[in-house]
C-alpha cells in the first residue's frame, strides 16, 4: 500500500512595523512617529516578540518564506532587536529554505555604518529609500540626505547583502522626462537587483496635501506623468528588469521580492507592531486582523492580551474575492477565475476588455496587459462595476 503524499503547508509572511523615524517626510502618511527614547523601543521589540507568539499560537502550521521589517525605519532598530525577531520567527514557523529577510533602510551615514550588524542579524535583503539622486529633489522630498551620502549608502549595502532593492519617486514638479532618464541611468550604476519607482502621489492630510491645496507646487499634469511611467518601463527593460508588478522591477525572478508577493498572491502573512495589519486563512476564511496603532496603545495591549491585535474579523467571500482582485491584478499572472467566485465576470465582459486591449486572452486567468496594468483603476472598475 502506498504512502499518501504529504500536506502541503501554506507558505506564511510576516510584517513586522517599526514606526519610528529620524524626520518625518512631507509625503509619508504611515503610521510613523519621531524618534524615541530607547527604552521604549527596547519594550517594543520585546512586545512584537510576544505578539508573534501570539498570533502563532492559533493559525496552524505554516512555512515561514519571508519577514520584512518596514517602517518607519526599521534601520534605526538596535540589530540585536532585529536578531531577536528573526530568531523568535524563525522559531515559530520551519523556514523556507530560501527564507527572505527584509529591511528598509535610509541612506544616512549612520545607519549605513550598521548594515554589516543586519547582515550578521539575518537580513538577506536591504531596501533602500534613495528616493532621488538630486540634491534638489531630495531637499524638496524633505530627505536627511543627500544624492552623494546615497551614493556611499548603496555601495556599502550592495557589499553588505546578498540583495540590494532602490526605491526611487519620480514625476516630481518641475521634472521631466530627460531628467528622470538620467536619474534612473544612475541608479542602475550602483547595480541593484531591484529597482521600486513610485510615481508621487498626494496624500489627504500629508504636509505635501496642505501645500498643494494652497498652492505652493502643483505635481505633474497627467500626460507628462504617463510619458515619465514610460520612461520608467522602457529603462528598466532596457536594462534587464523585469516589471513584475505596476511600480516593481527585477533583474529575474530570484530578485523578486518574496514577501510583496505574498500580498499579490493572496498568500497567508502576520503583522505585529503598531498599526500593522495581516491576512489569515482560518476555517476556509480570509481574516483581516489590524493591531493597535498607537505605540503605547500596542504595548498595554500586548501585556494585557498577549497580542497586540484590536481587529480579527472574517471577510465575507465578496470583499475576499475583491481584494484578491484588486492585489492579483497588479502582477502579470494575474488572478485564477475559480478564486474569485461568484465575483467572477461574465465572458461577454472579460472579451470586450481583452478587446480593449486591458485583458489577456487566457480562458483560466484574469491577466492584465502591461496597457491595462498602467490604467488599473479603469480595468477594476470595468471587472467589478
Amino acid at each position: 500500500m502506498s504512502e499518501a503524499p504529504p500536506i502541503a503547508v501554506p507558505p506564511l509572511a510576516v510584517y513586522v512595523h517599526w514606526p519610528y523615524c529620524a524626520r518625518i517626510c512631507p509625503y509619508c502618511d504611515f503610521n510613523v512617529v519621531r524618534d524615541r527614547g530607547q527604552a521604549e523601543q527596547a519594550a517594543l521589540a520585546a512586545a512584537i516578540v510576544a505578539d508573534l507568539k501570539a498570533q502563532a499560537a492559533g493559525i496552524g502550521p505554516r512555512r515561514l518564506v519571508s519577514i520584512f521589517f518596514g517602517g518607519g525605519t526599521p534601520s534605526l532598530m538596535d540589530p540585536a532587536w532585529l536578531a531577536a525577531v528573526v530568531e523568535a520567527a524563525r522559531a515559530l514557523w520551519p523556514a523556507d529554505p530560501a527564507l527572505e529577510v527584509t529591511l528598509e533602510a535610509n541612506p544616512t551615514d549612520a545607519e549605513a555604518d550598521r548594515f554589516a550588524a543586519f547582515t550578521a542579524a539575518g537580513v538577506t535583503r536591504l531596501s533602500l529609500g534613495l528616493q532621488s539622486l538630486d540634491d534638489a529633489a531630495l531637499t524638496f522630498l524633505g530627505r536627511n540626505h543627500d544624492a552623494a551620502t546615497a551614493r556611499r549608502a548603496a555601495r556599502a549595502a550592495r557589499a553588505a547583502f546578498p540583495q540590494l532593492s532602490l526605491d526611487l519617486i519620480y514625476a516630481r514638479p518641475g521634472q521631466d522626462v530627460a531628467a528622470w532618464t538620467a536619474e534612473i541611468e544612475a541608479a542602475l550604476a550602483l547595480a541593484p537587483d531591484h529597482v521600486s519607482p513610485y510615481q508621487l502621489t498626494i496624500e489627504a492630510g500629508t504636509a505635501f496635501d496642505r501645500q498643494v491645496r494652497r498652492g505652493a507646487f502643483a505635481p505633474p499634469d497627467d500626460d507628462l506623468a504617463a510619458d515619465l511611467y514610460e520612461t520608467t518601463q522602457d529603462r528598466l527593460e532596457a536594462a534587464g528588469f523585469e516589471a513584475y508588478e505596476v511600480s516593481n522591477h527585477a533583474r529575474g525572478e530570484a530578485a523578486r521580492s518574496r514577501h510583496n508577493l505574498a500580498y499579490w498572491r493572496g498568500e497567508d502573512y502576520l503583522g505585529a507592531g503598531p498599526g500593522a495589519h495581516g491576512r489569515v486563512t482560518l476555517g476556509g476564511a480570509r481574516h483581516a486582523r489590524f493591531t493597535a496603532p498607537k505605540v503605547a496603545d500596542y504595548l498595554t495591549r500586548v501585556g494585557e492580551t498577549g497580542t497586540g491585535l484590536i481587529e480579527d474579523d472574517p471577510l465575507t467571500a465578496a470583499d475576499a474575492a475583491t481584494e484578491r482582485l484588486l492585489m492579483g491584478l497588479r502582477i502579470p499572472e494575474g488572478v485564477a477565475l475559480p478564486e474569485l467566485g461568484d465575483l467572477s465576470p461574465s465572458p461577454e465582459r472579460i472579451a470586450g476588455l481583452v478587446e480593449a486591449g486591458l485583458l489577456a486572452a487566457d480562458p483560466l486567468r484574469l491577466r492584465a496587459t502591461p496597457h491595462g496594468r498602467r490604467l488599473l483603476d479603469r480595468l477594476t472598475l470595468e471587472l467589478l462595476g
